[in-house]
């Protein structure tokens, strides 16, 4: 008889998962936020708050989320089939050359750093970490771990917020509890998100926010950067 999945153990995973010390380099990455930061678009709290709240409903946190809830559900069923050819659609939306090296990057590091979790790994060893996108390795670890599904959700679009967030801490500067107080201003946004993706299937995935696909342009040709994106 197998024994039933320790929930405790599922969400220490998430957290320590999800936790920004956890190393995928998202510390690196700004999403293009720096290039905006330059034009003056983002230039404190309420003008952050807008720019992530937009990048959730609009941008790549929302087409990030359906993929991650798909790649949760094929891990789940150890459909590997699935798996490869959900990562191989994620690497296509890259709209440009930073964005497909954030996603890319951090998915890889990702796979990298779950060696202690052999089961997790192991869900996606047929897959070429160098063309695995970051939310289809961590949805397929957490299908394969038995984490739910809603909650894998809100721990990736807060630490999708919170790489933004703290991005934009050190480059506008805003103090941390400006910061924090934009964490929790949009936590409601994360939320309905996380609901909406956990039911969408693949063909509701598309954006109106070119913005952001312009500024991670830009943001390749800018005189002076911190980020690699």
């Amino acid at each position: 008889m197998t024994a039933a999945p320790d929930p405790s153990a599922a969400l220490w995973r998430l957290l320590l998962w999800a936790s920004p010390a956890f190393p995928v380099g998202s510390f690196a990455h700004s999403h293009g936020l720096e290039w905006v930061i330059e034009a003056d678009d983002v230039r404190d709290a309420a003008t952050l708050r807008d720019w992530i709240e937009d990048a959730l409903a609009f941008g790549a946190g929302r087409t990030d989320a359906i993929l991650l809830a798909h790649a949760h559900r094929a891990a789940s069923a150890r459909d590997t089939t699935a798996l490869a050819d959900l990562a191989a659609f994620a690497s296509a939306l890259a709209a440009g050359r930073e964005r497909r090296l954030e996603t890319l990057s951090q998915g890889r590091a990702f796979v990298a750093a779950l060696a202690p979790w052999p089961d997790a790994a192991s869900a996606l060893a047929a897959i070429d970490p160098d063309a695995l996108a970051y939310p289809v390795a961590f949805g397929a670890a957490c299908g394969a771990s038995r984490v739910r599904l809603s909650d894998a959700l809100l721990a990736y679009l807060q630490a999708f917020a919170g790489m933004l967030v703290w991005a934009a801490v050190r480059a506008v500067p805003l103090g941390q509890t400006d910061g924090l107080r934009v964490l929790g201003a949009i936590a409601p946004h994360a939320a309905a998100l996380a609901e909406e993706a956990a039911a969408a299937p693949l063909e509701a995935i598309g954006g109106a926010a070119w913005l952001f696909d312009i500024a991670a342009m830009r943001h390749e040709t800018q005189y002076t950067r911190l980020f690699r994106s």
